[in-house]
């Protein structure tokens, strides 16, 4: 039997504004998850992304914090009392979103922290009193050591995607932040997988947690349909505009490896006429949310991002995801095509297998535990060889243009609140293709080199013996072979009489 919010007996302005959002039936980590928190033990939360994780632990978090709920303008009678740490930007603004949502009719107060941002905005929203605090590490850092956020009255803890947060060079920072939290709290560890690092992490900072496991670990969704074609890296683009033409698909997710490479494609994908953003680790902040609501509004249709996007993201109704490159890290792939088939609906994971990635496909089938059957997708031939092989290069050719322009750009800040490490690994990706698109220049033939020897003239050798009495003046100390030196007379005295 499914479980049902209206059995949860939650505080009135939590269950109205739950009613609001639409929430009826629990998926299965809300439903084992909820209860276990309630009464206030630690957890370690492992579900397939998209299944509901934020609303498991933020709405038993509300509902005991209600406790603590008043009206007054002090910022003292408003301190941290939970907090949630998130690795990327994207993610915390989106789990932000939801808490205000739930917390709607209450008076308790919410904040979200996060780099590429600003810091004075955040600092007094913190000044006046939060007692929910969604951050990344790197940021939170930064507003503890500017005395900004006080975090000696937290009672709950929640790490959220831990594995990716260790992925991308974290642990130091959630250590330094867990110093400086009371050792008496509820801690809540949620992740789509657990990896031994995870459990590790879990067994330092967990007191006695329960684990509650809804799916096999690493598993993907049954709802979403994975394809895996083998592609010629020239051939992927017809590929994907041949799958979307075929099944009618309006909005996807675009994933590559490198920054450089996703510049590369939004902008091509351009050219040909469809609507495309680009979403990576260089983009500011301003730029990634605006593509980000462009994507979710529907004025934009395909979402061209590196794996900075690839977790947590709920945009609802994405019907299909593509992996333009398969990822380096097999955990990825499960993140990637999370993105589509959310909250049991239906969705298409397309993966394009170039010949040097079968190692990559190998590592894929042993983490999901599924033979994977890579195909040849049906391209129609061109009318024209020539004509294709003209369009690649003149596309070339405006790739490298593009790249110029992007290398004429000012730098921009990159700070500690922001999700560092996430590209860290396609560096070598992005050296490769950089290294693939120089050419050395041709050297410019010299005439006078390519001439047969030839003996020297009689005026030749003298002009010979000219420079070679002119060079050993030249060789006498403090004389420049340009200086004529004085010519030699007899003198009448000696020197000093």
């Amino acid at each position: 039997m499914t479980a049902s919010f209206s059995n949860l007996s939650l505080a009135e302005p939590l269950a109205r504004a739950v009613a609001e959002m639409g929430y009826e039936s629990m998926t299965p980590i809300q439903a084992q998850a909820i209860p276990v928190v309630l009464t206030g033990k630690d957890v370690m939360g492992a579900a397939q992304t998209g299944t509901g994780k934020t609303a498991a632990f933020s709405l038993p978090l509300l509902q005991r914090l209600l406790k603590h709920e008043n009206t007054s303008t002090s910022p003292a009678r408003h301190p941290v009392r939970a907090l949630v740490l998130l690795p990327t930007r994207e993610l915390a603004d989106q789990v932000a979103q939801q808490i205000k949502l739930y917390a709607k009719y209450t008076q308790m107060r919410s904040a979200v922290v996060f780099g590429g941002m600003d810091m004075k905005p955040q600092t007094l929203e913190l000044k006046r009193g939060v007692e929910i605090l969604v951050a990344t590490p790197g940021r939170l850092l930064d507003h503890i050591e500017a005395k900004n956020a006080v975090l000696n009255q937290v009672e709950y803890v929640v790490l959220d995607e831990a594995d990716r947060m260790l992925d991308i060079g974290f642990l130091p920072d959630l250590q330094r932040i867990l110093s400086f939290l009371p050792k008496q709290r509820t801690t809540l560890l949620f992740s789509a997988t657990f990896s031994p690092e995870i459990k590790r992490l879990a067994g330092s900072y967990l007191q006695d947690p329960i684990t509650i496991e809804v799916a096999r670990p690493n598993q993907t969704a049954s709802t979403v349909e994975q394809r895996f074609y083998a592609a010629q890296d020239d051939d992927k683009r017809r590929v994907v505009k041949a799958v979307l033409n075929e099944r009618g698909i309006k909005q996807a997710f675009i994933f590559v490896n490198s920054k450089l490479g996703c510049g590369r494609l939004a902008r091509s994908l351009e050219r040909e006429g469809l609507k495309t953003a680009a979403l990576h680790g260089d983009k500011t902040q301003d730029e990634r949310l605006k593509a980000l609501e462009a994507f979710k509004q529907g004025e934009v249709d395909l979402l061209v991002c590196t794996d900075v996007a690839a977790r947590g993201l709920d945009i609802k109704d994405v019907p299909a995801v593509f992996n333009f490159d398969v990822p380096f890290n097999a955990e990825d792939y499960v993140h990637r095509i999370g993105r589509t088939g959310r909250a049991g609906a239906s969705g298409l994971a397309v993966t394009l297998v170039s010949p040097s990635d079968t190692r990559l496909v190998s590592d894929i089938e042993k983490l999901i535990k599924t033979k994977l059957e890579v195909e040849n997708y049906p391209l129609e031939d061109d009318r024209s060889r020539g004509n294709a092989n003209d369009g690649r290069r003149d596309d070339r050719r405006e790739d490298r243009r593009d790249d110029r322009r992007e290398e004429r750009r000012p730098e921009r800040g990159f700070d500690r609140g922001s999700d560092r490490g996430f590209d860290r690994q396609r560096d070598n990706e992005e050296s490769r293709d950089r290294r693939s698109s120089f050419r050395p220049a041709q050297a410019s033939r010299d005439p006078f080199f390519e001439k047969p020897y030839e003996a020297p003239t009689a005026e030749q050798a003298s002009a010979a013996s000219w420079e070679a009495s002119a060079k050993t003046v030249a060789s006498r100390p403090g004389l420049s072979a340009n200086i004529k030196p004085k010519r030699k007379v007899a003198a009448l005295f000696k020197a000093g009489e």
